[in-house]
């Protein structure tokens, strides 16, 4: 009996067990579907769709429209024959090779396949037209520069063109980055004043769908040959068209459009600094001192060396640019590939600046700097040209000449005019001259090393180096020759680098995916962007 009573306990926790696992399985089951049902509920909330903005448009025509809005949104639409990646490596877009074949003659193998967004083919006669288009005299473009150098352009066959220059360009091919245009869309109407240039087909990601007087419209181009990204997340752009700048911050302050890029570092004063992510990067202004080394003090690298340990770069950033500028060490320092950042450069140290006069046989007495040659007292003393019509270089010349001072540094500014200012520039007749320029698009160095380079210095390291790299597309071997010129740059102090402009990107802090602008194209990784 008691063996009979433990059988039928024994015979219910079987079963008990086994319902258990049932119901465990059953619910494991239910709760697997309804994280499916959430996770399905959740893409279906993301909205595939954004919103830009286009304060005074001139024309969506990328390549005859002069409105900074236009060329960030036309890397959608347009493809050009070279890209740049976010480091700014040349990368194969509609062009899949390019080859150097002497100096002053390219060739370059197109994509095969490419259809523009209509379904027409795409040729090497497109790419012809459009170089046509901007050296035509009459066009007043951005790109005009790119092409200022080309002298003929043979096609080849379809997917094969010949590009002759007038002269020899280093790091010619990222100047192949315009837009291409297709030759039979335009046919024989004039480019100029065609109404066919308020919605023109390109071979980009996107396609212009719809264009009205207050917005147009970009869809996925479902014809764009790179098959890889051709998921894009993002069914459907907006871009919504303003009569100012003014309305532009405006509606991305009140949430209308996403995305935002202005180079004009007060627009918290418009939008505030809440409610939006914001990405600040370093853009192509770039603000230095060149130093000329045939000087009688400035031959000595040891002066050079205490110049620059005397400059607070900060103090130049905060006071005068109110802290909405980088500051800088070399000219490539906003992102390239090339720019290793080494960390060599000299830094801000009175001490320092102390040793290397002394180490040069300098002497600190009536509060100058100064040693004996040839029985006669030298005190260093120095001009610095600036050009007057820039009141923010005059301050920073202001504020150098302060610092330098300080430390025993006799500096007297001029203040050029525009036309006194170029020729001091052209005849090398100055002691230090503050400059600002844009950088190139290509990491061409020919300003500070080149033949009749700003510093008046050269070697034949140097020449070899510059003669190297215009003439080899090997990343590595560019990347040992231009850390040697940072090398040089840095340790011979031909210049002083001294701030950076500032790119700011600001974005919906709904828009999810990465976002990871530069100065060529912020719409990097777009394929992957939503809104939740």
């Amino acid at each position: 009996m008691r063996n009979s009573w433990f059988k039928y306990i024994f015979i219910l926790f079987a079963i008990g067990i086994i319902i258990f696992a049932f119901v465990k399985i059953r619910g494991d089951e239910e709760t697997k579907k309804q994280q499916e049902l959430d996770s399905a509920n959740k893409q279906e909330e993301q909205i595939k769709e954004i919103t830009l903005g286009i304060a005074q448009l001139d024309t969506i025509n990328p390549i005859l429209s002069n409105n900074q809005n236009v060329q960030n949104i036309s890397r959608l639409v347009y493809d050009p024959l070279i890209n740049l990646t976010n480091d700014y490596k040349p990368e194969a877009a509609l062009a899949t090779e390019w080859a150097k074949q002497d100096g002053k003659t390219y060739i370059i193998k197109l994509r095969e396949n490419v259809k523009w967004s209509d379904g027409t083919d795409f040729s090497a006669e497109d790419v012809r037209f459009t170089i046509d288009r901007l050296k035509d005299k009459k066009t007043t473009s951005i790109y005009k520069n790119n092409v200022q150098n080309v002298e003929k352009v043979e096609v080849v066959d379809d997917h094969t063109l010949k590009i002759n220059l007038s002269k020899e360009v280093p790091f010619f091919e990222y100047y192949l980055t315009f837009p291409i245009m297709s030759r039979a869309y335009y046919g024989n109407d004039d480019f100029l004043k065609t109404n066919k240039n308020s919605n023109p087909i390109g071979t980009g990601k996107y396609k212009i769908s719809d264009v009205q007087k207050s917005y147009i419209t970009l869809e996925k181009n479902e014809n764009w040959w790179n098959s890889e990204k051709r998921g894009l997340s993002l069914e459907k752009i907006n871009i919504n068209l303003y009569s100012s700048v003014g309305e532009l911050y405006n509606s991305f302050k009140t949430g209308s459009i996403d995305v935002l890029a202005t180079d004009n570092n007060n627009f918290s004063d418009y939008i505030g600094t809440i409610g939006y992510n914001l990405k600040e990067i370093r853009g192509r202004e770039h603000n230095f001192l060149a130093l000329n080394t045939k000087n009688t003090y400035l031959s000595d690298v040891q002066v050079r060396k205490a110049i620059c340990a005397s400059i607070d770069k900060t103090s130049i950033t905060s006071d005068v640019y109110k802290k909405k500028y980088y500051t800088a060490n070399f000219p490539l320092e906003y992102g390239s590939y090339l720019y290793k950042g080494t960390n060599s450069s000299i830094k801000y140290n009175l001490e320092d600046a102390k040793q290397y006069l002394e180490d040069g046989g300098w002497s600190y007495k009536y509060s100058y700097w100064q040693k004996t040659v040839n029985y006669r007292t030298q005190r260093i003393t120095l001009n610095l040209v600036v050009k007057s019509s820039n009141s923010n270089q005059v301050k920073i010349a202001e504020n150098i000449s302060t610092q330098l001072e300080k430390q025993g540094l006799q500096i007297n500014i001029i203040k050029a005019t525009d036309n006194q200012y170029n020729n001091y520039k052209e005849k090398k007749n100055y002691d230090m001259i503050l400059c600002s320029t844009y950088l190139p698009i290509s990491p061409d160095l020919s300003t500070f090393f080149g033949e009749g380079n700003l510093a008046n210095y050269t070697t034949n390291e140097i020449t070899q180096i510059m003669n190297e790299v215009k003439n080899t597309n090997d990343e590595n071997i560019l990347k040992q020759k231009y850390e040697k010129l940072e090398e040089i740059y840095n340790k011979q102090v031909l210049y002083i680098s001294l701030a950076n402009s500032k790119y700011n990107i600001l974005y919906n802090s709904n828009l999810v995916g990465d976002v990871a602008p530069n100065w060529y194209n912020i719409f990097y990784n777009i394929e992957g962007w939503y809104k939740n």
